[in-house]
């Protein structure tokens, strides 16, 4: 089901935003105009990725800087623990996440 969450003013590039698509809590992520949407709590102890802070194509966490890649979800110290991702596409200026 494709959600709109965003206009794409909303979230600059270098930038992650809370948002909600239906029921699930998403980290949208602007990297250099390309849009990347993560599940919203971290897996460590389910810290609230939206708050957390971008740096090139990683997504950080607030709580205790656990890092994610937004394009994969993969955590960059164990490559075995991998956040959930969901498609993006961007119409009319709107962002809109397939949950």
């Amino acid at each position: 089901m494709l959600v709109s969450v965003a206009r794409v003013e909303e979230v600059p590039p270098g930038t992650v935003k809370a948002v909600t698509a239906g029921e699930e809590p998403i980290a949208l992520a602007n990297v250099d105009g390309t849009f990347y949407a993560t599940q919203g709590k971290c897996l460590h102890l389910e810290g609230p990725l939206g708050e957390g802070w971008l740096e090139g194509c990683f997504l950080t966490c607030p709580w205790h800087g656990w890092r994610y890649d937004v394009r994969t979800g993969k955590n960059d110290f164990d490559l075995a623990i991998e956040a959930r991702t969901f498609p993006v596409r961007v119409e009319d200026g709107e962002v809109k996440v397939d949950v």
